[in-house]
């Protein structure tokens, strides 16, 4: 079956993408510019994954979507807004939360799943461990396949979200089971040298790593403990 994989170029979508290729299906990946601070070496760990997993130049699609640099509202794309700190005992949403921003890059991966003939869109979610972000939910996903139901002419594209459930650890430890290439990977939200390790996101994932007890390959210049 044909499928899409929504590939950030962090370690929950190279999860994902490992995941979509045991399952045995044809991938295409996906890459959204939206303006955000690290959008350069996101798009590196991109085009990486994609070399890693053999995708060809004519399943691999980079979009644009800057407008919501634009719109603005969030730290990622707004370099007046504080980029939000390792509190990971944080319940309000965080600053790095871009509004609304799933919906825009599931409708460019509906339509031209549409058109390239793709059953099922793979992103790389997370709820249980995430920063907080509303459109992280798995009701969300729940509603948006009933959107995609009603509004495309077969009605039959699918969202998966095989990691939804799972925390960093279990994320980190799946990936290993499945020989994914963290390393290629890149989740610092501020920093495209070396990872700040500060962030709610180099946060996540060094906590993850600390728990399973290995050394994230990436390079960080500060490595606080987390667990």
């Amino acid at each position: 079956m044909k499928a899409i994989v929504l590939v950030s170029g962090g370690m929950d979508s190279c999860v994902t993408a490992a995941l979509a290729q045991a399952a045995g299906d044809e991938l295409s990946f996906l890459h959204l510019n939206y303006g955000q601070r690290t959008e350069r070496r996101e798009l590196k760990a991109f085009h990486d994954l994609a070399d890693f997993y053999g995708i060809p130049e004519a399943r691999r699609m980079v979009c644009s979507i800057a407008h919501l640099a634009a719109i603005g509202g969030s730290s990622l794309t707004d370099a007046s807004i504080p980029v939000s700190g390792a509190n990971l005992e944080n319940t309000e949403i965080p600053s790095s939360y871009v509004p609304f921003r799933n919906a825009h890059i599931l409708s460019v991966a509906v339509s031209w799943a549409e058109v390239c003939g793709a059953k099922r869109i793979y992103i790389g979610v997370v709820f249980e461990d995430s920063s907080g972000y509303p459109d992280c939910r798995p009701e969300y996903y729940t509603a948006f396949n009933e959107v995609i139901r009603l509004g495309t002419a077969a009605g039959d594209i699918h969202i998966e979200t095989p990691i939804i459930y799972l925390t960093k650890e279990a994320i980190i430890r799946r990936g290993l089971e499945l020989s994914a290439p963290l390393g290629l990977t890149w989740s610092c939200y501020q920093s495209e040298d070396k990872a700040c390790g500060v962030c709610d996101s180099c946060a996540l994932r060094l906590r993850g790593f600390q728990r399973v007890g290995i050394e994230d390959p990436l390079p960080y210049a500060t490595q606080p403990d987390y667990r």
